[in-house]
């Protein structure tokens, strides 16, 4: 086990003393009751139940799956149940209550998350310690039970013309992205497997970032300022949201905001690019481009590629595999829908429902200061393109949108252009599961 002689010198004074009223119960009585020696795992947690504060609700919840002694985390778990009154629901319901409240934290629980999870991945110790700046709760990080980078990127990987895709059917999810002419699909299915591709897309270098739990693919640029952050996969998720690292300096970034949320690079002031992409299905990708490039098959890893193969179960229900702190019912969880941010005004959020949109092939709405048209074609491919003061009254699903004057628009990837020359550009946006963005965004608008 992972956790075999964990930390041996420092249990030794683990499980000796009594925690003074005032003095917080030290981090080495938590370690301790990891320990293989039942007796002294159980000296620790009677330590800490002598001190209690539902503070330490926290690192108990993260240590629970850890403890090797079964009778130890049986204690631990009832230890946790008599704090939150939780009886059904698993850890996500302890963790619930927990996020529900402000219990204090833990004077060293930065230095416990790193000691902790060292253990399963000694890099995991960078993310975490005392002094990282964090703009979110630590409590609220939680691990996804693999290491850094154990769901592997994909860098560069092969591409190949649409002809050679011959393991694609027309119905398959696609993600795809046309920039200055470079074209590019990349399949759900494969995704769904490594979480990242980091590609250099028309000269520059691009991070597509998908959130399998959360149903969401973003394309950020990379670069901001002129300095290239170097992403990666943490293993760790906030909110049932991955979050990425950064190879520099080991700070943890928001996957659905492209910015820094633990780690050095806090307050800094650093944001990524978010940058254009559709979800759609092959065959109507390759119809509407039919010199794209696809993602081949031969990535350098075994994986089950099969359409709907990668978490097949979780897919197929409405459960949540990490809880989060509050659900809105006015959607199922998984109910996609389209998110958009405000330029300039992140705080403005706006989520609408994707089912919505198939049957409103044309819907114009606000975000921010930012008028907007939405064009939805058949296969449920949503473009968000800038509106200004033009109404559009109808498209016929492929090239061609007409304001309510009857003027002609030609549709593309970049812009919509009407008479004169007159250009509306396209905005970014992308699909999330309803959860997922209301978790991360709670004050979002919902169009449904």
């Amino acid at each position: 086990m992972i956790l075999r002689g964990f930390l041996k010198a420092v249990l030794l004074c683990a499980i000796s003393g009594t925690a003074s009223a005032q003095a917080p119960v030290p981090l080495q009585a938590f370690l301790g009751i990891l320990n293989t020696n039942q007796v002294a795992a159980r000296a620790s947690l009677a330590r800490i139940r002598e001190g209690w504060r539902d503070a330490y609700t926290a690192p108990l919840l993260e240590l629970a799956g850890f403890v090797p002694v079964l009778s130890v985390q049986t204690e631990v778990l009832a230890q946790i149940e008599r704090t939150t009154g939780q009886r059904s629901g698993g850890l996500n319901a302890h963790y619930e209550w927990l996020w529900a409240r402000q219990p204090g934290e833990h004077p060293d629980y930065a230095e416990f998350k790193a000691a902790l999870y060292e253990q399963v991945d000694p890099r995991f110790r960078e993310y975490f310690g005392k002094g990282r700046k964090t703009a979110i709760r630590l409590d609220e990080i939680r691990w996804g039970g693999v290491w850094r980078d154990g769901i592997p990127p994909l860098k560069n990987p092969k591409m190949i013309p649409a002809r050679q895709a011959t393991y694609l059917a027309d119905d398959n999810i696609v993600f795809g992205i046309a920039i200055d002419g470079d074209v590019r699909a990349y399949p759900k299915r494969i995704l769904a497997w490594h979480e990242m591709v980091k590609d250099r897309i028309a000269g520059r270098e691009l991070n597509g970032v998908y959130c399998t739990l959360c149903g969401s693919m973003i394309l950020y640029d990379a670069t901001v300022g002129g300095v290239h952050y170097e992403l990666g996969t943490s293993g760790f998720l906030y909110r049932s949201n991955k979050l990425m690292y950064d190879h520099a300096t080991k700070s943890l970034w928001s996957t659905l905001g492209g910015e820094p949320v633990v780690g050095p690079l806090v307050g800094k002031g650093i944001e990524l690019q978010t940058l254009r992409v559709v979800t759609t299905t092959w065959g109507a990708w390759k119809k509407r481009h039919p010199g794209t490039t696809v993602l081949s098959l031969d990535t350098g890893h075994q994986r089950d590629y099969d359409e709907g193969a990668a978490y097949r179960d979780y897919f197929a229900s409405d459960r949540l595999m990490f809880g989060v702190p509050k659900l809105d019912a006015r959607l199922p969880n998984k109910a996609e829908v389209l998110a958009l941010r405000a330029s300039g005004k992140p705080a403005d959020q706006l989520a609408i429902a994707a089912d919505f949109l198939l049957a409103n092939r044309v819907y114009h709405g606000r975000v921010g200061a930012q008028a907007f048209v939405v064009l939805t074609d058949a296969s449920g491919a949503n473009r968000v393109y800038e509106s200004a003061h033009h109404h559009f009254a109808n498209w016929d699903g492929d090239a061609t949108a007409r304001d309510r004057a009857g003027q002609a628009w030609k549709m593309d990837e970049d812009r919509l252009t009407g008479p004169g020359g007159v250009s509306l550009k396209r905005l970014p946006a992308h699909r999330a599961f309803w959860f997922g963005w209301y978790a991360a965004y709670p004050d979002t608008r919902l169009v449904k």
